[in-house]
């Protein structure tokens, strides 16, 4: 068999695999697997830094599925490149990833295999994709990070960290106001790690593009500073490889491809037609479809002789190669630079250093007080000290959230000086949350702050988070009416009670500083729970300790600050945040009232 006849045959197995999925749970989209299999061959085979023997070594490239319905083409690549699964404490174990069976069981009950990519429940799975923009935001995140590392580790005769981010997305990405956001923001920041793939395809779910987009996506992404490839036809291999290969020669810009393809590639019937975008093509049309690939019509499944062995040779020895050696320099880094290594090794495991706690500051009590924004921006800034992988910043709002960095190692992460530690999101709140997810899964420890009105806005970011487990740290401050002037459209009402109804989402509303300073100690112990730290614009009393019982209650969820004298209540008062002086106040009148 002639290389060209094992590419091609490498290809229509990831088509096939993903047609005869589609088909056999009656629900899915065959039609962009179809059209992009080529172009994910090309990347992972070719360029793609990543050993499927270990998923998760720190300085691999990272591919995003933005377009997450198109789920069984990174399910057929992470069955074909034989991808090794992971338990969740982050352990490699022998058997696969994904196996054919559990291609098989494509979007059914309990399947390793969902309809939408699960991160930590398949690995492989560098994010959850479910939203369309979601991903590619998060992948903005991703390069963040890896730039930051980049700055803060790497030394001469060390390239530590040096990792790319692909990120593939379709019409429905390029319309959602995220993608937009985001892809602004990368363009700014210069993130020449970072490569879009947008599968232009023309098609939707309602018809063609041209019923609601004409937008002239490459001057767009020209005009935020990106560099722009255009392959015209997602079958071209040799023009695939020039677009990846200038990507990778490309400096201070992110690099958007733009693929023109068929969606439903092969199929004689539905080939570019909303009918190959979200359903099964039907038995017939699966047989005809085959016959065009020169596939055999009536066999289900099938990985031919040879396929396997094809990406075992590619990705699965140059991925070998690569991270063997950077555990090699590991090791040796390891030896000249200690601290360094032991930074890295806990940001991996997500672990704190054992003194993150020494310099905490404590709060006298005081009737006046402090904004709990207050009080957090002095534990935050206490607290980055020593963690120096903490880092964020703000949608514009930090000198009123109070989240910067003051301490002069700190710095601001820009174009050209990667290793500052105060984000410059602009006003983007929901891509600011979703760049967040991003960051977090390289392993930094990030936080992104605004007003709490503004939650709305991020809130699609912020679920994800909470389904990826990820420990995200979401500061929200002007909790209340308090925030006077503004006036209702920036004062948060129903706020509180939708964050609080979020699985998997902790959220946390401080009374007083020595709350706050709780309040970080517990979100800081959190290894897979984001969490929305909710505090206020007006000044709040520091509880007397003395009379009023311990802060360090607040690591409970709730705590009886005050009791009845004779332990009988006749009445509870129950309060958070701001509300809780107000109570207080109560409660003492209603004490002297008898």
């Amino acid at each position: 068999m002639t290389n060209n006849q094992i590419v091609q045959l490498a290809i229509n197995t990831i088509r096939t695999l993903s047609i005869d999925a589609v088909q056999q749970a009656n629900s899915g989209h065959p039609g962009t697997p179809m059209g992009m299999a080529p172009v994910v061959y090309c990347l992972w085979q070719r360029f793609l830094r990543f050993d499927p023997d270990d998923p998760i070594w720190p300085n691999r490239d990272r591919f995003v599925l933005s377009a997450g319905h198109a789920s069984m083409l990174l399910y057929s690549m992470l069955h074909l490149t034989g991808v090794k699964a992971v338990d969740p404490d982050y352990e490699i174990v022998g058997k696969p990833s994904v196996s054919l069976d559990d291609i098989k069981t494509f979007r059914q009950l309990g399947s390793r295999c969902p309809g939408h990519p699960e991160y930590r429940w398949t690995s492989g799975v560098e994010t959850t994709a479910g939203p369309l923009g979601q991903g590619v935001a998060t992948s903005v995140g991703m390069a963040i990070a890896n730039k930051w590392l980049a700055a803060r580790y790497n030394r001469p005769g060390f390239e530590l960290f040096n990792a790319d981010v692909y990120a593939l997305c379709g019409d429905g990405c390029m319309m959602e106001g995220i993608s937009n956001e985001a892809a602004s923001l990368a363009g700014h920041l210069q993130l020449d790690n970072l490569c879009w793939i947008y599968d232009n395809n023309r098609v939707t779910i309602e018809g063609h593009t041209n019923i609601t987009f004409h937008d002239d996506v490459a001057t767009r992404f020209l005009s935020y500073g990106w560099n722009v490839q255009r392959v015209g036809d997602a079958n071209d291999l040799d023009m695939l490889e020039r677009a990846f290969r200038v990507f990778k020669k490309t400096l201070a810009r992110p690099t958007l491809i733009i693929v023109d393809s068929h969606i439903g590639y092969g199929s004689p019937h539905k080939e570019d037609t909303p009918a190959a975008h979200g359903e099964p093509l039907g038995e017939e049309e699966v047989r005809l479809t085959k016959r065009d690939y020169g596939w055999p019509e009536d066999k289900k499944f099938l990985v031919p002789d040879g396929v396997c062995e094809h990406f075992a040779e590619g990705i699965g020895k140059r991925g070998r190669e690569q991270r063997t050696a950077w555990e090699s320099d590991f090791k040796n880094y390891k030896r000249q630079f200690p601290e360094l290594a032991d930074e890295i090794e806990w940001m991996q495991k997500r672990e704190l250093p054992d003194d993150w706690e020494s310099q905490l500051p404590a709060f006298p009590a005081d009737s006046k007080g402090l904004a709990s924004r207050d009080s957090s921006g002095q534990v935050l800034n206490a607290i980055a000290k020593r963690i120096p992988w903490l880092m964020g910043g703000s949608a514009d709002l930090s000198p009123s959230t109070k989240t910067r960095l003051t301490f002069d190692a700190a710095g601001d992460f820009q174009a050209g000086t990667y290793d500052g530690r105060n984000l410059h999101f602009g006003i983007r709140e929901h891509a600011m949350a979703a760049i967040l997810n991003g960051m977090s899964l390289v392993k930094v420890r990030p936080y992104g702050s605004g007003f709490f009105i503004f939650s709305d806005y991020a809130r699609g970011a912020i679920r994800l988070s909470a389904l990826m487990e990820l420990p995200v740290i979401h500061i929200f401050t002007h909790d209340s009416i308090g925030v006077g002037e503004d006036g209702p459209t920036h004062q948060p009402i129903e706020q509180l009670a939708n964050l609080r109804s979020l699985p998997g989402l902790l959220v946390i509303r401080p009374c007083d500083a020595n709350e706050v300073v709780e309040a970080w100690k517990v979100i800081l112990n959190q290894r897979h729970v984001p969490v929305a730290l909710i505090l206020s614009r007006q000044a709040l009393p520091t509880l007397d300790r003395t009379k009023y019982a311990s802060a360090s209650g607040l690591a409970r969820g709730a705590y009886v600050l005050a009791d009845a004298p004779n332990g009988k209540p006749d009445v509870l008062l129950l309060a958070t945040g701001s509300e809780v002086a107000l109570c207080v106040q109560a409660y003492e009148q209603l004490l002297r009232g008898g």
